[in-house]
């Protein structure tokens, strides 16, 4: 077991971001967590995320196409995702979802399209699937409540509201929380983390995005799992050694073929 016992449940280690020393910090990280689940955005960065489950026996890999990534995804993509799918280090379809922040990004009915296609495709592979959900919550909900079925999930970096996430956690779906639920504007995702089952609840960075407090502002990565862990020990008014067996027993959970 690492020092910690936390897993971090979204990480995008293939980033550019950490080219120059990415090596090095990995090896400290497998000191300091017990694993870490790189998502994939694109062909290019589910390759990589493959590539880093093949080299590190502690990072897993997910596969799939972000909502910002679609712009001339190819026709035969989902045969791509089924061949990575079956990798033994491969552990989940995602990151995928719908994104209607950007306005750059393919319309929303061209991102419903390819979301559920992934989303049957992850059925059919009996894999679990990592959902991105930016302003487009209504939409959302409005999938897995009358067409998503048959799939398990987890709302990485949950920023609905307390009524979305009672009606997810009424389905079983999974919480992944993480350096925002450190911020002080944040209160309406310390809610959710509240009100939730705890059987429900992942930690993640999103790395090398949204850095916990009191990094906020510098680049993320796996390692500061932990101070979101730790403030949400204190939030819950939990143990944080509980917290963080609990938290990474419900990460292999529904990652089932994590080992």
């Amino acid at each position: 077991m690492s020092r910690t016992g936390l897993w971090d449940s979204h990480a995008h280690l293939d980033d550019e971001a950490f080219d120059g020393d990415r090596e090095q910090l990995i090896l400290q990280l497998q000191e300091d967590l017990d694993g870490v689940i790189n998502a994939g955005c694109d062909a290019q960065s589910s390759a990589k995320a493959v590539a880093l489950a093949e080299k590190y026996t502690f990072i897993y890999a997910a596969v799939g196409y972000h909502p910002e990534n679609l712009t001339g995804i190819a026709a035969d993509y989902l045969e791509q995702l089924a061949a990575w799918a079956v990798h033994p280090k491969v552990v989940a379809i995602g990151e995928i979802g719908l994104d209607y922040y950007w306005k750059e990004n393919e319309p929303k009915e061209v991102q419903k399209r390819i979301f559920l296609e992934q989303i049957d495709l992850a059925k059919q592979c009996n894999l679990p699937v990592i959902i991105h959900d930016r302003d487009a919550h209504g939409d959302m909900l409005e999938l897995f409540q009358k067409e998503v079925k048959g799939v398990q999930a987890v709302f990485h970096c949950f920023s609905g509201s307390l009524e979305m996430a009672k009606e997810l956690a009424k389905r079983g779906y999974y919480f992944g929380f993480g350096g925002t639920s450190t911020y002080k504007n944040a209160q309406k995702v310390r809610e959710v983390m509240q009100y939730i089952p705890k059987d429900l609840l992942l930690f993640e960075t999103d790395c090398p995005y949204l850095t916990p407090v009191p990094f906020r502002g510098k680049r993320n990565n796996p390692g500061y799992v932990e101070y979101t862990a730790r403030n949400a020990a204190a939030v819950l008014g939990m143990d944080f050694d509980e917290l963080a067996a609990l938290s990474a027993a419900n990460t292999k959970r529904l990652f089932w073929k994590i080992k």
